[in-house]
């Protein structure tokens, strides 16, 4: 089966995926259970479904050692024109083209490519229609303003809702482009 390039992220109702101290500490349930659905999002079969992850510089910098001890087996691209030192040994810092360099990688060996973060990463991505699956975490609030994920001028992509689930009032949306 071929590798997919997946946008995975979770955003407020009002579509922002930080709030306007750059914190995402909101990215909780409303503890309310009563309308999840049968079958749930599992983000450790997610993670389990992927091997290569791609993030901006200041996602990278944001990842705390938890959260890259649990990336510890993803081959992490990180988008910087900076040279950058790591401690981490599957971490790759990578110029240029990154879509171009990113979707060479669809026809490797491999499982699928998630598009973790920033904004500014997933917008190359959207420009190019290079996201084969978006897989959006929408959280039950409303932050008013902070980082949005949808930048401006994209072009108009046609999805098709492949699931949806909710777990502790999260809704969970996964959409294909439409052939």
């Amino acid at each position: 089966m071929p590798r997919k390039i997946i946008l995975s992220l979770a955003m407020s109702l009002d579509g922002y995926i930080l709030d306007k101290d750059g914190k995402f500490d909101w990215v909780v349930g409303d503890g309310d259970k009563s309308n999840d659905t049968k079958k749930q999002s599992v983000f450790s079969e997610f993670l389990k479904s992927t091997d290569t992850m791609v993030m901006g510089k200041k996602s990278y910098e944001d990842s705390s050692d938890e959260a890259m001890k649990i990336f510890k087996s993803q081959k992490i691209y990180v988008a910087s024109f900076d040279n950058m030192d790591t401690k981490y040994n599957n971490v790759e810092f990578i110029k240029g083209d990154i879509v171009s360099q990113i979707t060479k990688l669809k026809k490797e060996e491999g499982k699928d490519i998630w598009i973790f973060g920033g904004a500014i990463i997933a917008d190359l991505f959207i420009k190019a229609n290079a996201i084969d699956e978006y897989v959006m975490a929408i959280i039950p609030i409303i932050l008013g303003n902070g980082k949005p994920l949808f930048l401006e001028d994209n072009p108009e992509l046609k999805l098709h809702m492949k699931e949806c689930t909710v777990t502790d009032g999260i809704a969970m949306l996964k959409y294909t482009r439409r052939k």
